[in-house]
């Protein structure tokens, strides 16, 4: 396992200091060998005077201290990163990656904690030479205020590579296994994943039915769901469809997938919202690409266009709404 020398520090960039970049800041934190460093916008002065306060169920209250708070990606010059976390919110993720190419060394791994799927393609195209980690979280948190985040009890991730085929099996593992070891050290539940990308479908799965059903109809997911028969089958139609892509691009996706998630959410305590819907409440840019574009775009290229009208239907609604939000 690759871990500091002779008592230097890993250097960590985290960018998107929201309520999950926040939570996961916090974890990191933890580790007594990182050297912090974060990317903060809105809550920028607030973090560079006051720190990063969390309030965790599991964890406890803290305050943390980053090393360094940047406003840009290009603030961090000269600094090189031995990890770079992006946990922003995937809102046009192709112009993401150029920001990076001051901080990145040939040994830098990119680690990717968002919704979503085909995330990694842009980093990939942009830094073909460097590891790539993606990550699927569970976990709930919310920023109640700049710089001031709440974590509930949930909390859960799994992590795996995103292979580069350019690069040794052995140093891609190397460097899996050390931010392994940094979330093992920050005390938080993951799981190594030989597939991850599976785990990413199942989740984009669950979020392209319920993000855009809660965000268009303005109510929670149970609400919809109870509503009438018709909202039920259009919720398990929609997933259909993203499955039926996932499945045909060789995702190893379990067909009863659909039904399970429905009888899922319709178990947990309390209504289920979605990000999506309050990002439209707050008049913020919805995070439409990944969870629905990328599924529906996939469908095109493999030639499924005609298997995917729900999909393309709940596409073009969330496109409008979005572009009423942006202007663009």
């Amino acid at each position: 396992m690759s871990t500091s020398n002779d008592g230097e520090k890993i250097n960590v960039l985290l960018f998107g200091l929201g309520a999950i970049g926040g939570f996961y800041a916090f974890i990191l934190s933890k580790n007594p060998n990182v050297s912090l460093s974060v990317i903060a916008r809105s809550n920028y002065e607030a973090v560079k005077q006051n720190g990063l306060h969390i309030t965790s169920a599991l964890h406890g209250t803290h305050t943390i201290k980053p090393t360094n708070v940047f406003q840009t990606p290009s603030d961090a010059t000269p600094l090189k990163f031995a990890y770079i976390i992006l946990a922003h919110k995937a809102i046009n993720p192709s112009t993401i990656p150029p920001l990076f190419k001051t901080c990145v060394s040939d040994s830098t791994t990119f680690v990717i904690i968002q919704n979503g799927v085909g995330n990694e393609d842009p980093f990939r195209s942009t830094f073909p030479a460097n590891t790539i980690i993606s990550c699927v979280t569970w976990t709930g948190a919310v920023q109640t205020s700049p710089g001031v985040i709440e974590h509930g009890k949930n909390e859960d991730m799994q992590i795996g590579l995103f292979p580069n085929a350019t690069l040794p099996t052995n140093i891609e593992q190397d460097r899996l296994k050390t931010f392994a070891h940094l979330l093992t050290t920050g005390g938080t539940k993951f799981n190594i994943e030989s597939n991850v990308q599976l785990k990413r479908w199942e989740k984009v799965i669950w979020n392209a039915a319920w993000n855009p059903l809660t965000t268009l109809t303005g109510t929670s997911v149970q609400s919809y769901l109870r509503s009438s028969p018709a909202a039920t089958q259009t919720a398990k139609s929609l997933m259909r469809e993203v499955l039926l892509v996932g499945q045909t691009l060789g995702i190893p996706l379990a067909d009863s997938l659909p039904d399970e998630l429905v009888e899922k959410v319709l178990d947990m305590p309390g209504e289920v919202f979605s990000s999506m819907y309050q990002d439209r409440r707050e008049g913020r840019a919805l995070e439409k690409e990944v969870i629905l574009g990328v599924p529906l775009r996939r469908a095109g290229e493999l030639g499924l266009e005609g298997r995917v009208p729900v999909l393309r239907a709940i596409w073009s609604m969330i496109d409008m709404v979005d572009r009423g939000i942006t202007g663009v």
